[in-house]
Parts: C-alpha cells; structure tokens; sequence
C-alpha cells in the first residue's frame, strides 16, 4: 500500500500544534476508501526519524496515522531534538513543563480533525513511544479512542507528568472503555517491575480491557537507530498493534 503525507497545523488551547498525517494513497477513480485513524505519539524528542518511519508503517497497514509535536508550547514548530544528552536534557524538562491537561487537548483537537477527514471512517486509535506510551495511555481516557497500543510507557507510575491533583493517569484508569494492549521490557530501568506491578493491579482492579505483553528486551527497543534497536521484538511488536487496530477499528 503505497501512502502519501502533509503537514496541518491545529489551533489548541496553549498554541498552534504541527502534525504530520501519513495516510494510504488512494488510487484509481472511485470514491476513496475510509480507513480508521490512529493518533501516534512520539518519544521525548518529537517526530525522529524512527518516530517518521513507525508512522509511515502503520499508514502502509491501512491507518491514517497522525503525529502530533507533543511540545509544540514549548519550542519552535519543527523541532526535532538529537537523542543525545543535550536533546534528552530538554526533552526531559519540557516533559516536567507541560501538564497532562494541556496533552488532553491536544488528543481532542486531532480527534476533531480526524473526523474532518473524508477518507476517515470515524474509528480513531492511539499508540505512542516511552512518553508517548504514557500520552496514548492518557488519550485513551478518552471516549473517542476505541483501541490503545503503549510500548514502554513511561510516567504512569511514576506521575512525573504533572497533573491537577485527582487527574493522573494511573488514577484515572478505570475510565479507559476501548481495548488496551501494553507493551514492555523487562530489562527496562525506567518502567521497574514494581512500577510494571502498580499499573497492571491498577488495570485488573477497574476491570479494563487489556492485554500485557513483557519481553526480554531494553528500553526504545521499537526504535530503529542506536544501540536498543531489537528488529525481531520490533516486528513482534508492530503485528501486535497492527493485529490489535485492525480487529477493532476494522
């Protein structure tokens, strides 16, 4: 499946926000088919070039797959941040200073979007990266979001995402009413097993529909530069959220 891709900017509460939007080309002279949309969010360090190529895979699997600048407050539109100290060091204090409220809005603005789309069919997924697993988590408070994918989500445990007291994520986890499929690595020093435990009592306690996938892999394995990269754990992890997508959002 051949795809095609543009940049919107939405307006937001707390500012424009770049996206990009990947989505299947449609080819010959009927009507374009409609194709279920997924809000993909990145890493710390915003659209990468593995962040461009995950969005570019699921767009290749039938999804019209957006990627929002998820500190778009907080720096010029168009940054990309190096995954080196210096990128890791601003992406980390930007994570500190932006409020899961305003990622809230965020997630509806594209939501609304989304459904603006003539080649979309309404069905709207998430999936996101280290923070941006802990961000589809969040989305996945949504209603709209019918399907949810979280590879190593980071801050669920630990709250370092701040919040209005009573609004976390982890708190808040029993409004989550699509599917939810997390993805971990067990060798991943920033999500512990005791910070594992915490969110999947939280998730058997509220009765949310979920699936629980550990690997024997390190932090970032999805991620196809450097060192972490595990190409087979990647591939096992993309047939899971493609599997996943594709049985419900259809």
């Amino acid at each position: 499946m051949q795809i095609q891709a543009h940049e919107v900017d939405l307006p937001t509460p707390t500012g424009l926000m770049r996206c990009t939007v990947y989505r299947p080309k449609s080819t010959g002279a009927a009507a374009p088919k409609q194709y279920p949309a997924l809000v993909l969010y990145s890493e710390i360090f915003q659209q990468t070039g593995p962040i461009r190529r995950s969005a570019q895979t699921m767009a290749g699997h039938g999804f019209i797959t957006i990627v929002p600048e998820v500190f778009h407050e907080l720096n010029p539109i168009g940054t990309v941040l190096g995954y080196d100290d210096a990128g890791r060091d601003k992406g980390n204090a930007d994570k500190v200073a932006k409020t899961l409220e305003a990622h809230d809005s965020d997630t509806q603005a594209i939501i609304d979007y989304a459904r603006t789309l003539p080649d979309c069919s309404g069905r709207i997924g998430a999936m996101g990266f280290c923070l941006g697993g802990g961000l589809a988590y969040r989305a996945a408070l949504n209603p709209a979001i019918a399907a949810t994918s979280c590879f190593y989500a980071t801050d669920i445990h630990s709250g370092m995402v701040p919040s209005q007291p009573g609004n976390d994520s982890l708190g808040r986890s029993g409004e989550i009413r699509g599917e939810l499929q997390m993805v971990w690595g067990k060798q991943d020093p920033h999500i512990p097993p005791e910070g594992r435990a915490a969110v999947y009592q939280k998730l058997t306690e509220q009765a949310v529909n979920f699936t629980w996938h550990e690997f024997n892999g390190v932090h970032a394995f999805m991620r196809d530069e450097g060192e972490r990269y595990d190409a087979e754990l990647a591939l096992l992890g993309y047939q899971l959220a493609i599997n996943m997508f594709r049985r419900v959002l259809g």
